[in-house]
């Protein structure tokens, strides 16, 4: 006899053929610009504006003649540029009156002659509606890859929280009175946050065949990577990439600090929506994408969700992902014991759900980062070479091990969902 589904599964599954309606409806995955297909070459998943504890970005506050520098580490290159405001999470309009992009040379100061305004349908100023994302006009603009862009965002008038991304790893930069155009970066102090930006897409080069999203946690999202330094397991990904011959792929990292796959978490908006509920918006929103790697699930083994519960997850997030005719990868969960989410009925939801991720069929790839990152001695134990410390979350060496799991041959490869 088959039990009855619980209240998660039944609204993992109920969410595979209904679209929340807080989700922005962003260009296909086969948006072009005039003269070539473009790929998205940066991206971040977006929370509300809040007040973090122990954090001093400002979006829960919002903005008021302020610019706002975000430090963006692109993966792929291009001869044009277009950027991606967002006000996704915000409840009223956000007035932009001026935009920059221009390739960092160190800290706040750009590469001299590089910088470039953008406009918006030929203006300079713009108006993002509450809910909303809004590309730039394309610029000429010569990006190499595994570079970093500073791109710059003027606003007059108060904001409102901001939607943002709170957790980096990298230094940005903020700003009194319109800074955007300030090339030398004087003018700039420290804010740990990327604001009222979401993506940089480039016109690629042929070579380049589309995007790969990474989705997931803090794991993918930062890791205990050094600050500033582009040492999280998608940027070394993208330099895989980048050293193949032949066609390659654009990197997007979707991770979220904190962020749990079947349900938010009450009272703490700085971990953003749920995987199931945001896949549409931060992975297949994504310009070029062709496959998305999932490795989310151990923040819900840490609130004691079951496996059945993580498991139907899972397919409605696949059942998304092939319905948009997208191929999605299975990311083994790391080992954890040592760490504080650690207890022996989490190892076991932990062991079946790692089980079904490589043996279900459901992926049409797996990669198994728990082997990859294993100590030798324990494979329920992260490689101590490999651990930042808190037994959960991998350091430099940890999210390179992590990158070099990645079958290449694979991802790039062209073949019929499962």
């Amino acid at each position: 006899m088959r039990s009855r589904p619980s209240a998660i599964q039944r609204l993992c599954l109920a969410a595979v053929s209904s679209v929340a309606l807080s989700v922005t409806q962003l260009p296909p995955a086969s948006a072009h610009g005039s003269g070539g297909p473009w790929v998205a070459a940066w991206g971040a998943s977006q929370v509300t504006g809040s007040d973090i504890p122990g954090n001093s970005c400002p979006a829960g506050a919002g903005l008021e003649n302020r610019t706002v520098r975000n430090v963006l580490f692109v993966s792929a290159g291009g001869d044009r540029v277009r950027v991606r405001l967002t006000n996704t999470f915000g409840t009223r309009p956000v007035s932009v009156e001026h935009v920059t992009v221009a390739v960092q040379r160190s800290g706040a100061a750009a590469v001299p002659g590089t910088l470039r305004t953008l406009t918006f349908d030929g203006r300079e100023r713009t108006t993002v509606a509450a809910g909303e994302d809004l590309f730039s006009d394309p610029v000429p603009m010569r990006v190499r890859p595994l570079s970093s862009l500073l791109v710059s965002v003027h606003v007059a008038q108060p904001t409102g929280p901001v939607t943002n991304h709170p957790f980096t790893a990298q230094g940005n930069y903020l700003a009194a009175g319109d800074a955007a155009a300030d090339a030398s970066g004087s003018r700039y102090t420290d804010t740990p946050c990327w604001m009222l930006v979401s993506g940089v897409d480039v016109r690629a080069s042929a070579r380049t065949a589309g995007t790969v999203v990474t989705f997931g946690d803090s794991i993918t999202d930062t890791a205990s990577t050094t600050g500033n330094a582009n040492q999280r397991y998608p940027d070394h990904l993208a330099r895989r990439l980048q050293d193949r011959k032949g066609h390659t792929l654009s990197v997007v990292n979707a991770g979220l600090g904190g962020n749990r796959l079947i349900a938010e978490r009450d009272g703490e908006p700085y971990y953003g929506p749920s995987g199931v509920s945001r896949v549409e918006r931060d992975a297949l929103g994504q310009s070029g994408v062709r496959a998305v790697i999932l490795q989310e699930g151990i923040n819900d083994i840490g609130f004691d969700a079951s496996a059945g519960d993580i498991i139907a997850g899972y397919r409605a997030f696949i059942d998304k992902v092939h319905a948009r005719g997208v191929r999605v990868y299975g990311g083994t969960l790391l080992p954890f014991r040592g760490s504080f989410v650690w207890s022996q009925e989490r190892q076991a939801t932990w062991a079946v759900v790692n089980d079904w991720i490589r043996h279900s069929g459901a992926f049409d790839g797996v990669v198994d980062f728990a082997s990859a990152t294993a100590s030798p001695d324990d494979p329920l134990t992260m490689d101590p070479a490999y651990d930042s410390g808190d037994g959960l979350h991998p350091n430099d060496a940890g999210t390179r091990a992590m990158a070099d799991a990645v079958d290449l041959d694979a991802l790039l490869a062209r073949r019929p969902l499962s």
